[in-house]
């Protein structure tokens, strides 16, 4: 379908989904919940995105994913550690996550919330050689 929109035309999918909260799926590992929005089973082609949740003070295990992650800090105190680097983020601040980097994200005080965009066929190799495939990712 051909949309004009202000002098430009785009084009629009037609049936755009749109994923209320209340239709998250919602997936815990490592005491953390992901609450997955945009995913292949969704119609996406391209994308993966989700709510990360972090208790107060969870220390998080180190994994390498597969994929390239952004990472947005919405709420609390994130503690993100890329390859042995660790850097405290903030609301509003993201981190770029390499495909492949060991990656570690551990929550402050308050406990923390992040939206986490990927691209699909995500996996995460944990230190001890444990693979986890989201369900949201696959």
């Amino acid at each position: 379908m051909l949309v004009y929109i202000d002098n430009l035309f785009a084009y629009r999918r037609l049936n755009m989904p749109v994923i209320r909260s209340s239709e998250s799926t919602t997936f815990e590992t490592h005491g953390s919940s992901f609450n997955s929005y945009v995913a292949p089973s969704r119609g996406s082609t391209q994308l993966c995105a989700w709510r990360l949740d972090v208790p107060a003070d969870l220390d998080g295990v180190a994994h390498r994913p597969s994929r390239e992650e952004v990472l947005l800090v919405l709420s609390g105190e994130l503690r993100v550690t890329l390859d042995g680097i660790e850097s405290r983020l903030q609301p509003g601040d993201v981190a770029l996550v390499s495909a492949n980097s060991e990656l570690r994200v551990d929550a402050g005080p308050q406990g923390a919330s992040a939206w986490v965009t990927t691209t699909p066929g995500l996996e995460a190799i944990t230190g001890d050689g444990t693979r986890i495939t989201p369900p949201w990712a696959a």
